[in-house]
């Protein structure tokens, strides 16, 4: 129910009644202020605010002859308000309308993704806690490293996603804009102050300057920052649907009773939720590229932006919107096995302490190339025989010479590796 009633609210911030309601409420503002400068009669006003309206069914008629959709708006509204339809929508162009309404809608969006990561933090930080000192391997290029914990693995995550959150409410503070600036922007046939009245009316700023229409670098940067969130969600994705591995199986995905793996197999349980989120970040980035394509027009205005606009704005916001309800579901029901961790620990032989041996080889004064490669040969040995790496080294004689079996069984104790983890989630905030 939480994910249907919010990609519900993000679904009517881009439907055409948000739009024209928007719309309706730029051009009755934008009456108020010409009243206030004594350029439309009050009592008109008020007459206007009594009978305006909208139908969409005739906006769409009319568009389909005038082919352009504010005329069509204007043209329908215009019916409703009679002989007072002639202080409609006075001194203002389209893209006043348009962009204003744009930077309704997209603070709108904002706010329902703002709150998208703050369910999202909450979840990671909860999981994080839980797993602080669970410990598992490390890799890095896909290979055995050395030991971390779970914990470190979404605290990171809670970490980036907290980045994330600054970031969108940054780019809402900059897409919150609105222009009522005319034609081509130097107010000819409207004073400022209507641009500022209407602007703080509907909780946006008025753009510093604008040609026709706000400049669209301004959305360029809110949809890198979509794409950005969306890299974040996908390198998530990515990790968990590397541990489901079968040859991993540290930690997968939620697989709800009844659900299906294949059509085929029926033995299967597939990341799919994980996969579905890196294909949709692939989406985001797209759209954001086309963001960047559409911030060169033609001088003052041409319109080659606006058709992207209407698909990358709703298509991103959404796919964002159902990106971090899926995560959320992911992280809050993740299936984590502990055992297979530890298995995993241990399937190098251990082969994960080698820079530990390396450095105390060091501290007991060897070089460090020669020290590297006594370890080396003694941990070859282990990846060709799947020897035990503690043995190799307490049976070569000469690391015998600077290591004692008591020194190296404290240097193959896997609290030496969690000793900071305590203060990395202070660090964190966790």
């Amino acid at each position: 129910m939480i994910e249907r009633y919010s990609l519900d609210k993000m679904s009517k911030v881009w439907q055409e009644e948000f739009k024209f309601k928007t719309m309706l409420d730029i051009e009755i503002l934008a009456l108020e202020a010409l009243a206030k400068q004594k350029k439309v009669p009050h009592p008109a006003v008020a007459r206007i605010r009594k009978k305006v309206r909208f139908n969409l069914t005739q906006i769409k008629k009319i568009e389909e002859k005038t082919q352009h959709d504010v005329v069509a708006f204007v043209t329908n509204v215009s019916q409703y308000i009679g002989q007072d339809a002639k202080y409609l929508h006075m001194g203002l162009t389209s893209s006043d309308v348009l962009d204003t309404t744009l930077g309704v809608q997209l603070k709108a969006a904002s706010d329902i993704l703002i709150e998208d990561l703050e369910k999202l933090l909450n979840v990671l930080a909860k999981k994080a806690k839980k797993y602080r000192d669970m410990v598992c391997i490390g890799r890095t290029h896909g290979v055995h490293a050395e030991p971390t914990t779970f914990g470190l693995k979404l605290a990171l995550w809670y970490d980036e996603a907290r980045r994330d959150l600054e970031r969108l409410k940054q780019a809402k503070e900059e897409v919150s804009v609105g222009k009522i600036s005319g034609a081509v922007g130097t107010f000819a046939n409207v004073d400022p102050l209507v641009e500022v009245y209407i602007c703080k009316k509907l909780g946006l700023k008025a753009a510093n300057i604008s040609t026709q229409v706000i400049q669209r670098d301004v959305y360029a940067q809110y949809m890198a920052v979509l794409a950005v969130i969306g890299a974040s969600l996908e390198k998530f994705a990515t990790e968990i649907r590397h541990l489901q591995r079968t040859e991993v199986l540290e930690a997968e995905e939620p697989f709800g009773k009844g659900q299906k793996g294949s059509s085929a197999m029926p033995h299967k349980r597939n990341p799919v939720i994980c996969e579905r989120i890196c294909g949709l970040a692939r989406l985001l980035r797209g759209n954001a590229l086309a963001a960047i394509k559409t911030v060169a027009l033609w001088h003052e205005r041409d319109i080659s932006h606006s058709s992207v606009e209407r698909v990358i704005f709703p298509d991103s916001t959404l796919a964002l919107d159902y990106m971090l309800h899926k995560f959320i579901q992911v992280i809050d029901g993740l299936q984590v096995y502990p055992d297979n961790m530890l298995a995993n620990l241990a399937r190098t032989h251990g082969l994960i302490f080698s820079q530990r041996v390396l450095l105390t080889l060091m501290d007991k004064g060897l070089p460090r190339m020669k020290a590297y490669d006594l370890v080396q040969r003694c941990a070859m040995k282990s990846w060709k025989d799947g020897s035990d790496f503690k043995a190799n080294l307490s049976q070569d004689k000469d690391v015998a010479r600077y290591l004692s079996v008591r020194e190296l069984n404290k240097i193959f104790d896997l609290d030496y590796y969690l000793r900071n983890v305590k203060k990395i989630f202070n660090r964190v905030g966790l």
